[in-house]
């Protein structure tokens, strides 16, 4: 299903230039692959990897994609509550 107006492709650009989400993407994938932080720093995603993970995990070509595809937007809004459900485990220190 597709549709026009929306500005997710914005959303998702800001959010790949934003610093929080790539240490996020950094925890995550240490997360999901048993790494410590020796492993795999703080600051190992840059805008470049966050853009290609929204891009793959959206299933697009492009984050222009996920305005026209409501499947690829709701994936978006998935990241965008991870997202921030980490945010706000790293407020509490946990």
């Amino acid at each position: 299903m597709k549709r026009h107006g929306s500005s997710q492709a914005q959303r998702a650009a800001m959010l790949g230039a934003n610093p929080r989400f790539q240490l996020y993407l950094d925890a995550r994938k240490r997360h999901r692959h048993g790494l410590t932080l020796e492993q795999l720093p703080d600051g190992t995603h840059d805008e470049q990897d966050a853009a290609d993970f929204i891009r793959q995990a959206c299933g697009v070509e492009s984050r222009a994609d996920i305005d026209r595809d409501i499947h690829a937007e709701s994936i978006l809004r998935r990241i965008v509550a991870d997202y921030s459900a980490w945010e706000r485990r790293q407020a509490r220190g946990q």
